[in-house]
This record gives C-alpha cells, structure tokens and sequence, in this order.
C-alpha cells in the first residue's frame, strides 16, 4: 500500500492584537489567513467502503476543519486573555465574536493550537502531517507532525 498526503486549504479573516509587543502589531489589525492542511495516510482497499479509494474524503477534512477553526475565528478578534480588565471587557461586550486565547495570538502559536484541535478530529487511521498558516502572502508559520514526536 501506497502511503498518500493530501492537503486542503482554507481562507478566513481575522483580527488579533499582540500584548505587550514592542511595534505596531501591538495594535488591533486584521489578516486574511490561508490554512493548509495535509493529512497523511493509507487509501482504503475495501471495495465496499464508499470511500474506496481515498485516504480521506475532502469533504469530512472540509467539516472537520471548518467547524473546529474557520467558523470559530472567521471575523473573529483574538486577544490573549491577559488583556482582560474592566475597561476592556466593558468596551469589547459590544462585539460579537472576542476569542480570549490562553497565548498570544501570533502565527506561531495559533499553528500549535490548530494541530492538536485537528489532530484529535481525524480519524483513527489519519494522520495530520503538516500545517502552514499563511498570515499574509510573505509570512508563514509551520508545523510538522514529524518535528514533534
């Protein structure tokens, strides 16, 4: 059996501010996000499976991707969770979508958090191989399952 990677991608916007950063993304600014995800895995030989043939349905990566990390930050705010005072919560109750992270909302740290949130959606004979989120066209984080063993 053939071992096969397949990789989907995904497109959301959102905004984040960085806490306590020493330049301008300190303030609140916004992305357009590109997630690729590549799953790794063995085709299905049973030719009685509806997924004959497939490593995974694009479909199922689709769902699982989308209602774990697009729908929930899509024109979404991300704020580490330290930011939170009387002030600001008072002024950020008026908007609908506030996610308060447990980190810092960079790049680096959302790739971690996406891989294990997908990672515990796969099913038991997929893999997640690799992440890359594109915050913008020029700069990229990464995360590969093979880095993290």
């Amino acid at each position: 059996m053939s071992v096969i990677r397949l990789t989907k991608e995904f497109r959301f916007e959102m905004a984040h501010a960085l806490l306590g950063y020493d330049g301008p993304c300190k303030n609140i600014h916004g992305h357009s996000y590109v997630l690729e995800v590549t799953i790794i895995g063995t085709p299905s030989s049973d030719r009685t499976n509806p997924k004959h043939g497939m490593v995974m349905d694009f479909g199922d990566l689709k769902r699982i991707v989308y209602s774990q990390i697009v729908d929930k930050y899509d024109h979404a705010l991300v704020l580490n969770r330290e930011v939170i005072s009387t002030e600001s919560d008072a002024f950020l109750s008026s908007y609908e979508k506030v996610i308060y992270s447990d980190y810092q909302p960079t790049s680096e740290n959302m790739v971690i958090d996406f891989a294990q949130v997908i990672s515990e959606c796969l099913p038991k004979d997929v893999k997640l191989y690799s992440l890359k989120l594109k915050e913008t066209a020029t700069s990229i984080a990464e995360w590969y399952a093979s880095d993290n063993i």
